[in-house]
């Protein structure tokens, strides 16, 4: 190596040319005149450098991806993921330059009606998330944080509300009987109240805490989804006596385990297990017996992301909604077509004329059905 000086008087600086390969540098001041040396160059990352805060933040960001993706499978974090989603949908531009802002309806179903907007007064929801309805048309809404029960007539009216616990408990469930009887899942129990009024008529008794979705049977019983280490499946008749418990109803079939149930059942008493951590539908006849399974995680149809609902019909068909829409299925789990609400299907339930009600966190949606 040798050292040059610039001929250029305006140009102070030395540089440091290889005689090898001919590359040239600028050399500091405080090196010009000294004689070539070795520089040892050490490739460990020093704590506090540049370099290793890019190492930490590349480490991080893959971890930061699966808790993010864990909290939207448990639903704390699925509200605020769909409304992102439906956000770019609503504001980007496709092929042909329309901006879907409507309802997508197809020849499956119609809307007959669609009620509530986002806000905290009357007939206005926040986070939405269940939604019943009693055997007099009355709709029930419940938010899933505050204990806010908000009723409707069977035209969307709001008539009036009602609290349940206090502002930090979960609603995890919801569900009302023919006879006006309002369930709400809370706390790990499941409490009873006129729907009418809101006056709390007790508690569901059973050995131990640890309920997580609630669905009236055809014959005034309850389903039942318990979660306590075990995903349980409880049976109440419709005197609130248990009837069958189909224990690690999920897991024992699949194999995997199970941390977030929702149930639905039909009027021959089968039963329908949503398993949001294993993204399928699992089939159970009167007797427990498992059936069959079907869904799976997967972006095709018949397939499940981010699954949150379930709910089935009087013609045996099965609804699941994620945050690809509703997917519908029949009784042995053949995939049939697929619902794109306005939002994403928290909850659902179907009333006597096979009218299907979906709750999309700040609106609610009433479809019509076509027979198979």
């Amino acid at each position: 190596m040798a050292y040059e000086r610039s001929s250029d008087p305006n140009n102070t600086k030395s540089t440091v040319r290889c005689d090898y390969c001919h590359s040239q540098l600028i050399a500091p001041n405080e090196l010009t005149g000294q004689p070539p040396r070795v520089v040892r160059i050490q490739f460990g990352v020093s704590p506090g450098s540049k370099l290793s805060k890019s190492l930490w933040l590349l480490l991080a960001i893959p971890l930061v991806g699966l808790i993010i993706v864990g909290l939207i499978a448990l639903g704390i974090l699925a509200p605020a993921f769909y409304s992102v989603t439906r956000t770019v949908k609503e504001t980007t531009n496709p092929p042909g330059g329309k901006v879907p802002t409507k309802e997508s309806t197809n020849s499956f179903a119609s809307v007959l009606l669609e009620f509530g907007s986002e806000g905290v007064g009357p007939g206005m929801f926040t986070d939405a998330r269940s939604i019943a309805v009693d055997g007099d048309g009355r709709i029930y809404v419940g938010e899933y944080t505050g204990g806010r029960i908000q009723v409707f007539d069977s035209t969307g009216k709001f008539v009036t509300q009602w609290n349940v616990g206090d502002r930090k408990t979960i609603l995890r469930g919801l569900a009302a009987d023919r006879k006006g009887t309002v369930y709400v899942v809370q706390g790990g129990g499941i409490e009873l109240y006129r729907g009418e009024t809101g006056e709390k008529l007790g508690q569901l008794q059973y050995e131990r805490s640890g309920f997580d979705d609630v669905t009236a049977a055809a014959d005034g019983g309850l389903v039942t989804a318990w979660q306590s280490n075990r995903d349980d499946i409880v049976t109440f008749d419709a005197n609130r006596k248990v009837v069958q418990t189909i224990p690690a109803a999920i897991s024992s079939a699949s194999g995997d385990s199970e941390l977030s149930m929702r149930v639905a059942v039909d009027g021959s008493g089968y039963i329908y297990a949503l398993g949001r951590f294993n993204e399928a539908v699992f089939k159970f006849a009167r007797d427990g017996k498992f059936v069959t399974r079907f869904g799976g995680k997967g972006n095709q149809g018949g397939q499940l992301q981010a699954a949150y609902s379930i709910a089935v019909d009087g013609y045996g068909r099965v609804y699941v909604g994620d945050i690809k829409g509703i997917q519908v299925f029949d009784a042995n789990g053949r995939y049939l077509n697929t619902l794109k609400p306005k939002g994403m299907a928290f909850g659902m339930v179907l009333n006597d004329k096979n009218e299907l009600f979906v709750i999309a966190r700040d609106h609610a949606i009433k479809y019509a059905v076509q027979a198979p």
